[in-house]
Parts: structure tokens; C-alpha cells; sequence
């Protein structure tokens, strides 16, 4: 961090593609450490970050910017349902519109499930250059397990106060639960699949997951180590189910850390973007 650089937080609504979203900003106002772009899970929301990004870049010196995509938190609800290329969509259309608004250049984008995901299919789609991606519990391709836990999330939902406790992080909660739960349920999304993406990544990689994930076995992790072209690191936590920033905040923020103090060097030129699905 320069010297004399403030800490601040600042929470706007910036209209996006069309979408009013909701855009949080913490940690320095600048500084020489490269921005942290924070990507939620398929039920998150600013707010469901807690202090998570403040922590890790009051650690990393670096700005951080937190969205709450479409459909989720305070961001404009969903009108209506979600196709199977909606993570894509995320990656490839709204995602560089954002940090361009942001003037984030050169970010390490973080990650967290459907989150991890985005992250990796904008990486592997040759944007602007990216100086790392941080996938937390990343999902590369649809698993049994997958559609099992998101079943049975869909009946917490409905009787066992899951809507109640979600109802806290979103202004419409339906809109957020159900953007997700039913397509991620849809027939049309059992063959969903991202590894051409990531074998396309040059950028390193941070790749972290719980040995107890509910939503996804380390069959994700397997694979991404081997689809991806430049530098891999991973962590895989015990005593950890899907939310690594949650359950074993310590070791994650250690890790991302070391991870972020080792991307100094410029990134290299971006590859040819290649049209959105």
C-alpha cells in the first residue's frame, strides 16, 4: 500500500447491462497491490461475504470490489428464469462490463463456487489479462452429488427455514433461491460443462476445496490441475465442507495471501476473445 493511501468502503448501485447491481468497495483507495474481484456463490450476496474481503485485502494491501450479481442481494431481481449458459453469460458479457466500470484492471478475481466458476470460464475466454483466479469449491462440470445437495436444498427451502435464513441477504428471496436451485435441477443442466475453459488459463491458479464438500467432490480439483496451462497451487482443507472462507477462514486467508504476494510481476498480453454462448 502507498504510503498515505486510505482504507475505505464505499456501497453504490451501478447499472450494468441494463441491471441495477449492487457494488461494494473495501481496503486501500490505491496502492501498488493488484485489486481483488470477489465473485459469490449460487446463493450469496454482498452481505453473505461477512468481513471476508476486508480481512483478506487489509492483508494484501489490495482494493477489493464485491458484487451481488442479478437476481441476488440488493441487486435488480430476475424476471425471468435462468438459461443453462447463464454462468457464461456472467463471465463473458456482464463481468468485463463491470470492471471496465470499475477501472479494475489486471485483477485477481476470488471466487466462491458458482462464483469459481465464472472466474474460470472469463479466464479462459481471453479478456484482458487477469493477474490470478482464486477458485474456491470451483465446479467444472455438474456431479451427482451436486444435484443431490441442491435437491435437498430445495426441500430446506421449503420446509425447514432455509428461505427464512437467506431472506436476510436478499431484498427478494425467491428470485434468488430459485434462479439458482431450478436451473442447476433442470434436465438441460446434467451435462453443464466448463473444462474447455479452463484448459485455456494461463493466469496461476489458486485452487481451494474441503475434503467435506457437499456440492461437489475433489474430482473438481482433479481436473482443473490437469486442464490448467500455467502456474497451479491448491489447498485441500480437512474438516471443511463448501465454504473454505467459512469454515477454515484462517488457513484461507494464509493462503490467498501467499498467493496474491506472488502475482507482481505484469501479466502477460490477452488471447482473442471468443464469442459468448
Amino acid at each position: 500500500m502507498k504510503p498515505g493511501a486510505a482504507s475505505a468502503s464505499v456501497a453504490r448501485i451501478l447499472e450494468i447491462d441494463g441491471q441495477p447491481l449492487e457494488v461494494t468497495t473495501v481496503g486501500p483507495a490505491e496502492g501498488d497491490a493488484p485489486p481483488l474481484v470477489f465473485l459469490h456463490e449460487g446463493l450469496g450476496s454482498v452481505a453473505m461475504w461477512r468481513d471476508f474481503p476486508a480481512a483478506l485485502c487489509a492483508r494484501t494491501g489490495s482494493r477489493g470490489i464485491v458484487y451481488s450479481r442479478h437476481g441476488y442481494g440488493a441487486s435488480a431481481p430476475l424476471c425471468t428464469a435462468r438459461a443453462a449458459g447463464y454462468m457464461h453469460r456472467e463471465a463473458q458479457c456482464v463481468l468485463p462490463l463491470l470492471l471496465a466500470a470499475l477501472g479494475a484492471e489486471s485483477p485477481v478475481l476470488v471466487g466462491h463456487s458458482d462464483g469459481a466458476s465464472i472466474a474460470l470460464i472469463h479466464a479462459g475466454s481471453g479478456f484482458a489479462p487477469l493477474r490470478g483466479v482464486v477458485a474456491m469449491a470451483p465446479h467444472l462440470f455438474n456431479e451427482p452429488l451436486s444435484v443431490a445437495s441442491i435437491a435437498a436444498a430445495k426441500v430446506a427451502y421449503e420446509t425447514a427455514g432455509l428461505r427464512e435464513r437467506l431472506a436476510r441477504y436478499h431484498a427478494d428471496v425467491d428470485s434468488a433461491f430459485r434462479g439458482w436451485n431450478d436451473i442447476w435441477l433442470h434436465p438441460d443442466f446434467r451435462h453443464w460443462n466448463i473444462e474447455e475453459y479452463a484448459a485455456r488459463i494461463e493466469c496461476p491458479i489458486l485452487a481451494i476445496q474441503g475434503y467435506d464438500d457437499e456440492y461437489g467432490t475433489l474430482a473438481q480439483l482433479d481436473a482443473l490441475a490437469a486442464l490448467a496451462r500455467g502456474p497451479f497451487a491448491q489447498r485441500r482443507l480437512p474438516d471443511c465442507r463448501h465454504s473454505p472462507h467459512r469454515d477454515r477462514t484462517a488457513e484461507t486467508l494464509s493462503a490467498i495471501e501467499r498467493f496474491v504476494a506472488g502475482l507482481r510481476a505484469p501479466p502477460g498480453p490477452a488471447a482473442a476473445v471468443p464469442a459468448a454462448r
